[in-house]
């Protein structure tokens, strides 16, 4: 999603063990040094371990691509097995077939030592390399070791390598195991990077994705270390969320405040606080009138303090539905001639004390009542009723510019600094600034302070053409095409169907199709030929029409028609 802005060729970050994105640490070196002895030594057990996500999958993946042309690899990702089934997954790693009594141990070790005999016997060897290697039982173990005896008069059949967890350490050395542990010929622990590689991690990894100029600031990456603890992968997924969040912010450089709002989104914190988190729910209805009269007191009571001017509404406002937003009481204050009134306070600190307001059934419910239908707690799935009432659920990952391109309201996941998510309805947008609805109560701040608190993620209902949100695509045949072809038509008046008879309306050509790659173009959309939601929402919001929930005020175009 995010790739294109950056001006990158892929997602720089992904946690997928990708040989190319290899970060040569001083101590990624060392050990890949230690994979290689492994394979080019004939004998015994090689260990690798290291913490979780410290790039050992990685490191093995990169090996695996550079083996010598006489080397076998049996690979054993999932050892979480019997000794059995271990020994038929290495005999079906090295393609060695089963014998008659594949159920005997002895017969399967039977079958891998002629195995290995012969590949001895051409000049080649084998390896057998155990991911997760922590998960192996005792018993497997003891097989383990049993395989390093297959041997000639001067060397081992079997190399082995184990990559694992720190866990594989403390199994070694029990004293049952000792055996075992003393064949191991080479160790070696894979640290975290330090706080120096990290930043040079970051930036390799941006190189690799096509990055020409720096987009994480040295303070952001002094902070990615900080909170990952140098380990690799919380740090990619850290600077993915970061990248994703600054794409939501439409801006290119990544700073500390984000990576730490990134962080907090990932980490799945729960943190309790302020009295109305646990008073709603206990009062009921009666907490409704406490949870406005709480933001409207902590408005007021912060008005003095040096803080980011933001504003709460004075006066009530009407929903699609009919109902009237809550408003704080008279006698707060005159505001200015827009009728907001600007107070010192955050909207994080809002959201906090309006949590019980601000989860997905309270979210639903107000974007249900801008369409003027109800949401039924317990009625089944939000989307399951949207398609009840003819409507449909989009959900997106994206920016502030493809809100105002969709033009609908949009129920937005914001997180706080406590890793809580809420989920405000963006009610309306005017200009930098955005309505925020938190149940019946209204807030206005400004996009920016709205955009620390948002990673891109937002949801939102819209009415498909004749009930199918399905895709329009070329060759297809339907009432849905007629009236793809009929809304560009009214969009652009030079635009004329070139169709001979009334039944091909309904018929999706290539003319049509040309006719709508143009309208992706100019939109910048994905230009594919293909009207799926996304595209279909933004031909109704050209179409302007009337009465229906939209986040911006066009007055102008009200009376114009159009489906919906």
């Amino acid at each position: 999603m995010y790739t294109k802005f950056f001006g990158l060729t892929e997602k720089p970050f992904a946690i997928t063990p990708d040989p190319r994105y290899l970060f040569m640490s001083e101590r990624h070196s060392e050990a890949l040094a230690h994979l290689v002895y492994g394979i080019s030594e004939s004998g015994g057990f090689i260990q690798l371990t290291g913490e979780v996500g410290t790039g050992k999958t990685t490191l093995v993946r990169t090996v695996l691509g550079r083996l010598p042309a006489e080397v076998d690899v049996a690979l054993i990702l999932n050892p979480q097995l019997t000794e059995l089934e271990f020994l038929i997954a290495i005999c079906q790693e090295l393609s060695i077939p089963l014998p008659e009594d594949r159920h005997s141990v002895i017969a399967l070790v039977d079958a891998l030592n002629r195995h290995l005999l012969a590949a001895h016997a051409r000049g080649r060897r084998t390896i057998l390399l155990v991911d997760e290697a922590q998960n192996l039982s005792n018993g497997v173990l003891e097989q383990l070791r049993l395989l390093t005896n297959l041997e000639t008069a001067k060397q081992k059949l079997l190399q082995v390598i184990l990559i694992a967890q720190p866990e594989l350490r403390d199994t070694l050395a029990r004293d049952e195991l000792r055996q075992l542990a003393q064949r191991v010929t080479g160790r070696y622990h894979l640290e975290p990077l330090s706080r120096n590689e990290a930043g040079l991690y970051i930036d390799h990894r941006l190189k690799v994705a096509g990055a020409l100029g720096e987009i994480f600031d040295a303070e952001a990456k002094l902070e990615v270390f900080n909170l990952s603890g140098g380990v690799p992968r919380i740090m990619n997924v850290i600077c993915d969320r970061a990248m994703l969040g600054a794409y939501s912010r439409e801006t290119r450089k990544i700073g500390k405040r984000l990576v730490g709002r990134a962080a907090a989104e990932v980490s799945g914190q729960k943190y309790a606080t302020g009295l109305l988190r646990w008073a709603v729910p206990v009062f009921g209805i009666a907490g409704a009138g406490i949870i406005a009269l709480g933001i409207w007191s902590l408005a007021n009571q912060q008005q003095q303090q040096p803080s980011e001017v933001l504003s709460v509404p004075l006066e009530t406002r009407k929903t699609e539905s009919g109902t009237e937003a809550a408003s704080p009481e008279p006698g707060s204050g005159t505001g200015d001639s827009t009728g907001l009134e600007p107070v010192t306070t955050l909207l994080e600190d809002l959201l906090i004390d309006a949590s019980a307001f601000t989860d997905t059934n309270s979210a639903m419910a107000t974007l249900f009542g801008l369409w003027g239908i109800e949401y039924q707690v317990g009625g089944g799935t939000a989307c399951s009723q949207a398609e009840t009432a003819g409507l449909s659920c989009l959900f997106q990952r994206g920016s502030w510019t493809g809100i105002r391109q969709l033009d609908r309201p949009v129920v937005l996941t914001l997180t706080d600094r406590n890793g809580n998510t809420h989920q405000p309805v963006l009610a309306s947008l005017d200009g930098e600034k955005g309505e925020l609805a938190l149940g019946e109560t209204r807030i206005i701040h400004s996009i920016e302070e709205i955009s620390k608190l948002w990673f891109g993620e937002y949801l939102l209902i819209w009415r498909p053409p004749n009930g199918d949100a399905r895709a329009i695509k070329p060759g297809m045949r339907n009432e849905n095409v007629r009236w793809l072809r009929q809304s560009l038509a009214a969009i652009d008046t030079d635009y004329e169907p070139e169709v001979t008879a009334s039944a091909e309306l309904d018929y999706f050509d290539r003319e049509l199709e040309e006719r709508l790659r143009d309208f992706q173009r100019q939109h910048r959309l994905k230009v594919d030929g293909l009207a799926g939601q996304q595209t279909q929402i933004i031909i109704n919001s050209s179409l302007a029409p009337d009465g229906k929930p939209r986040l911006t005020n066009k007055d102008d175009d009200m009376n114009r028609t159009g489906n919906y």
